[in-house]
């Protein structure tokens, strides 16, 4: 069926696409579309992706990327272009091609790939800095030769490939996700394996690593990495801020004399103080290093705010670390820590009977908010979902219908948590699980409430449920004004926004060919930095 949106500003000059991503929010960097308003108030179609569906979409504050349907990254935005005399901004640009690229995470420097083969490239955010090293025939640093001399292929943009700074196990082929914060990124095997790469010197200033010590190639060998021979490497001593100056936060009048300038030795090390090294080069550090204090625990999920980090283990448990002073790890009222350096468990079974069984399905964080999906059971009734949240909530994040900056212990989302529908199949009542949540470093949230797998035949879409920060209109209901209970997202008219799934006739690449015929779609809902975007996502 054919998806039409009420509400959504059509009054465009425009074919009609039967696959039409939507955009609404702030477009001041052009991440949405250069020929869009600085605010768009309502969901609006985007003309880049007229019967696109990709495999991913990522925004950040001045630049964004997505992944077409052939496995190509394309980047955008006044971020990427540039702002010098003479640049402009303009539509998606293909920068890393034929890598079978399935996700991507970004951070404000930094396009993080990860394949279908398990492996992750880096490419720089800014097209200024993707020109190739001079004399370098392929970036691709393993094997170094690379391979586009034997099919006469030449790169385009430079890209660097992170590794593991050890061997994978025996069976353990690959990577199966990536999460990136403001500074630091995690990685998962397919074994539950849990690593981290240090993406800049601020990576572990708040614990968010998980470890400390790592190594990174020495500055003098950078611009050689793709040269086949042995480099010398830096040692870092990557130290949080709260231990490496404990008095930051101190009123002058109790700081030792002395520590109001930052020792850049505690920092970081002696080695890499000395060495000068450049972290805003793609190829600062090269490896991906286990979290020592993981080690043994099989993980299935990762997730990543800006400072802080979250590994759900197979079990059902959540570990978190890093940033803490918004409460955003979750730990209670008891721990006042402004930094979680090891790795500690989340208690999300507080204030619930004893014979009340919780079980962590999923964890989302972006920014200082973080949520955890729980399944409850007491053995007797139906199992339902509850939305915990905790974090900075003083645009209404938490989603508990209050507004406040510091939420240490886990609070029930309004709305969304407890709900329950009948299932036409089973004769019976169940829960309402929610698909995904998406929650912007800027402080709202997009949640997609799964309604359809229960509708019975003829059943509808996908409600989209919105709360949080809205000084952009990034809600999406023509609206300025922070909400802090969970909403559905309705139109002007008044009418649901849903999302659907479908097959699609046909699906074309960000070049505008067609890929292939009759391909199985669904809508999915992004929240970016203030604005938001429903994509049309091919299913895996």
């Amino acid at each position: 069926m054919d998806v039409k949106v009420k509400g959504a500003d059509t009054n465009r000059g425009r074919s009609d696409a039967e696959l039409t991503t939507l955009v609404w929010g702030a477009n001041k960097m052009h991440v949405l579309e250069d020929d869009l308003p600085e605010s768009v108030r309502v969901p609006t179609p985007s003309e880049w992706f007229d019967n696109v569906a990709l495999r991913d979409l990522a925004l950040h504050e001045k630049h964004a990327a997505c992944v077409d349907a052939r496995g190509d990254v394309y980047q955008w935005g006044d971020g990427f272009f540039g702002n010098e005399p003479g640049s402009s901004h303009g539509k998606p640009r293909l920068t890393l091609r034929g890598k079978n690229i399935t996700q991507l995470q970004l951070t404000g420097s930094r396009v993080f790939a990860l394949s279908a083969s398990g492996r992750i490239y880096v490419l720089s955010a800014r097209q200024v800095d993707q020109a190739l090293p001079t004399g370098a025939q392929t970036p691709a640093s393993t094997p170094w030769w690379g391979t586009g001399w034997l099919w006469g292929e030449e790169e385009e943009v430079d890209f660097a490939e992170i590794s593991p700074n050890e061997k994978l196990k025996w069976g353990e082929r690959r990577f199966v996700q990536i999460s990136a914060g403001t500074d630091h990124m995690l990685a998962l095997t397919s074994e539950g394996r849990t690593f981290a790469h240090p993406v800049t010197l601020n990576a572990n200033s708040h614990g968010q690593l998980g470890f400390r010590k790592c190594d990174v190639p020495a500055p003098a060998d950078i611009k050689h990495m793709h040269l086949p021979h042995k480099h010398p490497r830096v040692q870092l001593e990557l130290t949080p801020k709260s231990i490496a100056d404990p008095y930051a936060n101190a009123a002058p009048a109790f700081r030792p004399s002395g520590s109001s300038t930052r020792n850049l030795d505690l920092l970081i090390g002696k080695d890499a103080a000395e060495a000068g090294l450049d972290d805003s080069n793609i190829r600062f550090s090269d490896k991906l290093f286990e979290i020592p204090a993981l080690r043994g625990v099989k993980v299935d999920r990762i997730a990543t705010g800006g400072r802080s980090s979250f590994a759900k283990t197979t079990t059902g448990r959540v570990l978190g670390w890093g940033a803490n002073e918004y409460g955003q790890i979750g730990l209670g009222a008891n721990v006042t820590l402004e930094a979680i350096t090891v790795p500690t468990e989340v208690i999300l079974w507080r204030a619930t009977p004893a014979t009340v069984r919780t079980t962590c399905v999923d964890v989302f964080a972006g920014g200082d908010l973080t949520m955890f999906e729980v399944e409850r059971s007491d053995g007797s009734g139906m199992p339902y979902i509850d939305i915990l949240s905790c974090g900075n909530g003083q645009w209404g994040g938490l989603g508990n219908a209050l507004y406040s900056n510091a939420q240490s212990t886990p609070v029930r989302a309004k709305n969304v948590s407890g709900l329950l529908e009948y299932n036409e199949a089973a004769k019976n009542m169940q829960a309402i699980v929610p698909e995904t949540i998406s929650i912007s470093p800027t402080g709202h949230v997009l949640l997609t409430l799964d309604t359809r797998k229960h509708a019975g035949p003829g059943g509808g879409g996908k409600d989209v449920v919105v709360w949080g920060a809205n000084f952009d209109y990034q809600l999406g209901n023509g609206k300025r004004g922070s909400l802090p209970t969970p909403t559905v997202l309705q139109t002007p008219e008044g009418e649901r926004l849903m999302l659907y799934r479908k097959k699609a006739k046909e699906v074309r690449d960000m070049q505008g060919q067609v890929w292939k015929n009759g391909v199985e779609v669904e809508q999915r809902a992004v929240a970016g930095w203030n604005n938001s975007v429903v994509y049309w996502k091919i299913c895996q």
